[in-house]
């Protein structure tokens, strides 16, 4: 499997050519088919793409990991680009994704629902587990005995005509089995990536965790960069990802840079960071 990081926060030396931005897509090669994970905020990852000699015509299947603009955000674009594949995303009853910090600073963080109307027929809206492809599983039960990320803590939705905090019931990940493990993909963990790793092994006991990829959701204000949690909040997340004995945790995005130093000092090599125009083999 070749995973390819088309838009991330963070740019590469190897690759100035390309550009970042607040925002995740991946790009998924396995068994003779492409899988796009995220679209990021725009249209950047389509760019990029062709850059990297990636054909988002060829696509056979997209996923989208939850509501939020930084990982739906160029959908209009991938529709332009791609006319065939379906896109899965979880059914969401609520509206309004909203950031709120402050008291004052309050913006919509959502996607746009008038283009999931428009473009019905692209859609796979799913309530459930489903195996989109062969191997390709998309896990919705995600929660866990394990806290949410206190990056959470601003994030709201619209329910009934009221704000309530966001209890994230958007968010799937998508698990990858191979013969020797899983690779499970997150997009930002709002779940919380312990839970969302023990998803994936109680629906797969018999195999390992080769890898994950996405961010943790551990920024607190991503204005500040600063760290929601305390370090040792951090750090036992650490030692717990240590813990299910993963072979390499690649992470970015909303994990932040402070929490990511965090997890490093405990986790040491087998933390690795992403960044625009990365590429792993796995």
């Amino acid at each position: 499997m070749r995973v390819s990081v088309l838009v991330e926060n963070s740019g590469s030396e190897d690759r100035k050519d390309l550009s970042p931005e607040f925002g995740l897509s991946l790009h998924i090669e396995n068994n003779g088919q492409n899988i796009l994970f995220d679209t990021g905020t725009s249209g950047v990852f389509a760019d990029n793409a062709v850059k990297m000699g990636i054909g988002l015509g060829a696509v056979d299947v997209a996923v989208l990991s939850h509501h939020h603009f930084d990982h739906g955000g160029g959908l209009a674009r991938f529709l332009e680009v791609n006319d065939q594949a379906k896109v899965y995303l979880r059914a969401c009853r609520d509206r309004g994704h909203t950031f709120k910090a402050f008291g004052f600073l309050k913006r919509f963080i959502g996607i746009d629902d008038a283009l999931l109307e428009r473009h019905a027929d692209r859609f796979v809206m799913i309530d459930e587990p489903v195996e989109i492809t062969p191997d390709v599983v998309l896990l919705t039960d995600l929660s866990g005995r394990h806290p949410l990320p206190k990056g959470n803590d601003h994030l709201w939705v619209k329910r009934d005509g009221q704000l309530i905090h966001d209890p994230f019931e958007h968010e799937l990940e998508m698990v990858i089995r191979q013969p020797n493990g899983l690779v499970v993909f997150t997009g930002c963990s709002h779940s919380g990536i312990l839970n969302m790793v023990d998803a994936a092994i109680t629906r797969f006991p018999d195999l390992p965790v080769k890898a994950v990829f996405g961010g943790f959701h551990l920024i607190g204000n991503p204005l500040f960069k600063s760290m929601a949690g305390t370090r040792s909040e951090v750090e036992t997340i650490g030692r717990e990802m240590l813990d299910r004995s993963i072979t390499t945790v690649f992470s970015g995005h909303c994990t932040g840079e402070k929490a990511f130093g965090v997890l490093k000092s405990v986790m040491g090599e087998t933390l690795q960071p992403f960044q625009t125009g990365s590429t792993a083999e796995v």
